[in-house]
C-alpha cells in the first residue's frame, strides 16, 4: 500500500493550558497529510481548483488514543483506505514520537464543480488522477 509520511511540529498555539494539542487540530493536521499524499501522488489540489473543480469533506472519523503535547513532533501517515470514480476514503495515523498512536480515522471526499453540490466522476474530470489513484489503491 502507498503509504506517506508527513511530519508536525506541535505549535504552541495548538495547544491548551496545559499544553496538549487541542481536537480539532488533528483535523488540520490529516488535510495537511492528505495534500501531501496527493502532491507525492503526482497532483494538486491547486491544479483541480484551477479547473473550477473542488474536494469537499463528506465525512471524517478520527479516533483520539493519547495526548500529544507541545513540543512534540508527529508524523501523519496517509493512504487511500477506498477508492471508486465517485469517493474517495483517506486513511490517517498520527503517530508520535515513541511510535505510540496518537489519533487514526479516515475522510470520505468527492469532486463537484464549484458552486454546485452535484458529484464528479475523477475517470472523466481527471483521468491521469483516476489511474494513478486505482494504481495506488491495488497496492
Amino acid at each position: 500500500m502507498f503509504t506517506t509520511e508527513t511530519e508536525i511540529a506541535v505549535r504552541y498555539a495548538e495547544t491548551d493550558k496545559m499544553g496538549v494539542v487541542y481536537h480539532a487540530n488533528y483535523l488540520i493536521w490529516c488535510e495537511v497529510a492528505r495534500t501531501d499524499f496527493i502532491e507525492k501522488a503526482g497532483f494538486s489540489y491547486a491544479d483541480m481548483e484551477k479547473e473550477g473543480i473542488i474536494s469537499p469533506v463528506l465525512n471524517i472519523n478520527l479516533n483520539y488514543r493519547c495526548s500529544v503535547t507541545y513540543p512534540e513532533k508527529v508524523r501523519v501517515r496517509s493512504w487511500i483506505e477506498s477508492y471508486s470514480k465517485i469517493r474517495t476514503v483517506y486513511g490517517y495515523k498520527i503517530v508520535k514520537e515513541d511510535g505510540s498512536i496518537a489519533a487514526d480515522g479516515t475522510s470520505t471526499h468527492v469532486l463537484i464543480k464549484k458552486g454546485s453540490d452535484r458529484p464528479l466522476r475523477l475517470d472523466r474530470c481527471f483521468p491521469d488522477w483516476h489511474a494513478k489513484y486505482l494504481e495506488l489503491n491495488q497496492q
